[in-house]
């Protein structure tokens, strides 16, 4: 926050003593858009709250009340630094805070109201039904092609069977993964539970009407530039700038650019260097700093009343661990200078488009670094298409209400306060990259889109399974929540 308050001194504001212990980012939001410096006069503590009772209104995330600047871009979620060692005991204490968190979602069921600890099953008679909920430990195939699985609670440990010959409920165990709290229902063995229901923590699917601006404008949604690479689109990404700008286009997608308002950048904006093995011989821009430079000068051809929300991915210069910090002012500052720009991490829960009376759309950006492990893993994802559905990928983690349940699908900051990965919020829209081509589909009320990419086939995506599809460019009617597409780039031609 120091450097805010620099900014808006350094930008002719004159603060009040009694305003430093008030300001946060969204205040200097406020400030910076409804306060004119030339018009001279001390920025008070009582000036911000005249701001706040005219400009924000108040969002339900989750049962919890958060104040959101009317029209301004507010990031819902942050991520403090950890510093310190990582021990044995942060992993249990992180571990527990996932189960607690996923355990009261699953005991809202109506089926899941009278769960019981593993460790008071001993004590029940054999065929007595039992409820449970526990974090899956150990998953196999046994010889007659049941499914067998560990679940622990803090109490203890149970084996769980799923018999073959039901062919639903074996259906839905063969999604289950390690390290992810479900709930099962089911009558005692010997020691063991055969399970009769299963249940994930999942989104409401019912009562759930899709959320519509009172405001007609849209949003734009991109992923993976990969500038830097030679196979970077660099004259179809211009067209696009130039097709968001109104510059070219028929009649009515020049009607269609003007109302985009949000574009959103779901990670990889550059290459990066060393990524994976032999890159510098697929790049044209070998310097971080330089791809990221000319990023930035891209990302500035954009009209200024175009809010521009950025988000990392695997190939961008911060840590791989998720959840993945801001970028890194040392690379790219030309992005931080940009006004109209507003960088944040991934996972990242953003809030955008509130009025009076409306709360505004929450966007879950999520890179999908973890995509690859789940699409290796469960065969119904495979089958599905894999990278070329990569919304299947997402309903099955908004199902676990987690971006990478297991413990293994994706490297992670071990934070025993809190678990970054958790969805905590049931979104509006959930946005992704990573799998270089576009799909859009529905889940309760969220709208899924996977991005599509600004580069064309590289050896390193042959390899990976990619069959991308660039150029793509979904626009949505935050009115109507009609999504139209817009494509750029023809392979074809």
């Amino acid at each position: 926050m120091k450097e805010k308050i620099k900014l808006l001194m350094d930008k002719g504001y004159l603060l009040d003593p009694d305003i430093i212990g008030s300001l946060d980012s969204s205040s200097f939001d406020l400030i910076v858009k409804h306060i004119d410096p030339k018009n001279g006069g001390a920025l008070t503590k009582g000036v911000l709250e005249d701001l706040k009772e005219k400009y924000v209104i108040k969002a339900r995330v989750e049962g919890e009340t958060v104040e959101v600047a009317e029209g301004s871009i507010k990031f819902l979620k942050d991520y403090p630094k950890v510093t310190k060692k990582v021990e044995v005991f942060d992993f249990i204490e992180h571990y527990k805070i996932r189960y607690n968190y996923l355990r009261k979602i699953l005991q809202s069921r109506l089926e899941l109201t009278d769960t019981i600890s593993i460790n008071r099953v001993f004590g029940k008679m054999e065929r007595e039904k039992v409820s449970l909920i526990g974090l899956v430990s150990s998953k196999s195939i046994t010889k007659n092609n049941n499914i067998l699985m560990d679940l622990e609670d803090p109490t203890g440990s149970i084996k769980l069977l799923v018999n073959f010959n039901k062919n639903e409920l074996f259906d839905k165990a063969s999604d289950v993964v390690l390290d992810e709290v479900i709930g099962i229902s089911g009558n005692l063995g010997n020691g063991i539970v055969f399970v009769n229901e299963l249940f994930f923590p999942d989104v409401p699917l019912e009562g759930n009407e899709l959320k519509k601006s009172p405001v007609d404008e849209c949003m734009a949604f991109i992923s993976d530039l990969h500038l830097g690479s030679e196979n970077f689109l660099e004259p179809e990404f211009i067209k696009f700038i130039k097709w968001l700008n109104g510059e070219t286009g028929t009649s009515e997608q020049k009607k269609v650019a003007k109302s985009i308002k949000y574009l959103f950048v779901a990670g990889d904006i550059v290459a990066g260097i060393g990524v994976y093995p032999g890159q510098e011989e697929d790049l044209v821009i070998s310097e971080l700093g330089a791809q990221y430079d000319r990023c930035a000068e891209l990302f500035g051809m954009v009209r200024d009343d175009v809010e521009i929300i950025i988000s990392p991915g695997n190939h961008d210069a911060i840590r791989l661990a998720e959840p993945q910090p801001l970028f890194d002012e040392k690379y790219a500052g030309g992005l931080y200078a940009l006004k109209n720009v507003k960088l944040t991490g991934n996972p990242s829960l953003v809030n955008f488009g509130s009025s009076k009376g409306f709360p505004g759309f929450d966007v879950l950006m999520y890179h999908g670094f973890s995509f690859s492990y789940y699409i290796d893993n469960i065969e119904r994802l495979r089958l599905a298409g894999g990278f070329d559905n990569a919304g299947e990928i997402m309903k099955f983690l908004l199902q676990k209400r987690h971006l990478a349940p297991s413990h293994t699908s994706t490297l992670f900051i071990v934070d025993p306060k809190r678990d970054d990965l958790i969805i905590d919020c049931i979104p509006d829209f959930f946005v992704c990259g990573h799998a270089h081509k576009f799909t859009l589909g529905q889940y309760g009320k969220t709208t899924l889109m996977a991005g599509s990419c600004w580069e064309t086939k590289s050896k390193y995506q042959i390899k990976g399974g990619h069959n991308p599809e660039p150029g793509r460019v979904p626009v949505i009617n935050l009115k109507t929540r009609e999504v139209k597409l817009m494509k750029f780039y023809d392979e074809n031609v």
